[in-house]
This record gives C-alpha cells, structure tokens and sequence, in this order.
C-alpha cells in the first residue's frame, strides 16, 4: 500500500485547515490502496531552518531535523492541505520544506488549498509548484481549491460542499496512480 501523508500546512492555533486536513485523511482511507498518516505542522514544531549543512547534503545535527527526516522519509506520497496568506504559502511551509531535500525527492504530491475568500488558496499552490518541481517532486495535474473555508468548518468538523469529495477522489487517483509508476533515475 502507498504510504501518505496528509500534511496540514497551517500553524495557527485557530486554523480551518485541521478539520479540513482530518476530512482529506478520512477520504484517503475510504479511497483504499492508501496507509495514511496526518501530519500537522503545528505539533511538530520546527524553528526556523537552523542545520549547519545544506538540505541536500543529508547530514542533519539537530533532533527536530532527523525526527522530520523520518517522518517525511517514511511517506511515498504527500497531499499538502495548505491555506492561503497575502496570496501565497507560508513561511513555515516553505521552512519545513526546505529543512530536507533526498526525502521529498521523486514523491508525488497533490495541493489542496483553501481560503476565506473566493480563490480557495489557488494562488498559493500555483506559486508553490516551482519549488515542489525543483525539489524534484512530482506534483499531480488536478489541485482543489476549498473557497469560503470559515462557512464550511463548524463544532462537527468539516462540511464537505457539493462536489468537492469528487474532486479530492479525482487528485487521489492520480497520487496512486503516480505513486504506483517506476521512479526515473
């Protein structure tokens, strides 16, 4: 089974994207073919990238660097459930990311955005693809924008509108389906 990770990007202690990251999770183990582990970059807390040697070297000194190395080693697909700020990704995505390199390394990885407002965070995922492919990640087709994430989030979780759960089902066929072909050298 294709071992994935659902990371929630946001880190803020009031964050929508929880409870919208908890139904994605959800969704992956209803869609089969998945072991699926949350990740929430809140609980896990990286300071501001704070290693010696470069990402790309592999040699990591810090605890919070290799429990992040294992964490993110251990998965063979990513779905980044990522909110949008000023129209774009937050820096402690971007930090977390950039504290590895090998471990993201051929590993698909689908955006599901969200936001307060009409875009649903597209904006953020359209700027984030050049470092996904940079790292040499591979980032499906199909990315799903949540717009109106605060109507859609209440005491019973997340309330999935119309549509959407046919879309997200869409993004992870093409994660298995990416997961499942032979990595290029």
């Amino acid at each position: 089974m294709t071992r994935l990770h659902v990371i929630s990007a946001a880190t803020r202690p009031t964050s929508s994207g929880r409870p919208l990251a908890a139904w994605v999770g959800e969704r992956a183990r209803a869609h089969g073919g998945f072991e699926v582990t949350s990740v929430d970059l809140a609980e896990i807390a990286l300071p501001f990238l704070d290693e010696p040697e470069y990402a790309s070297s592999g040699v990591y000194t810090n605890a919070h660097t290799l429990e992040w190395s294992a964490l993110v080693g251990s998965a063979d697909a990513f779905v980044f459930v990522m909110p949008m700020y000023n129209g774009g990704f937050t820096a402690p995505f971007k930090n977390a990311i950039d504290f590895l390199y090998d471990e993201w390394r051929g590993k698909p990885v689908a955006l599901l955005s969200y936001s307060a407002g009409p875009t649903g965070g597209a904006p953020a995922a359209e700027m984030l693809l050049p470092v996904l492919t940079r790292l040499g990640m591979l980032p499906t087709e199909r990315r799903v924008a949540v717009p109106g994430i605060n109507a859609l989030v209440g005491p019973e979780g997340f309330q999935a509108p119309e549509g959407l759960d046919d879309e997200l089902t869409g993004m992870l066929d093409e994660v298995a389906a990416l997961a499942s072909e032979p990595v290029s050298a």
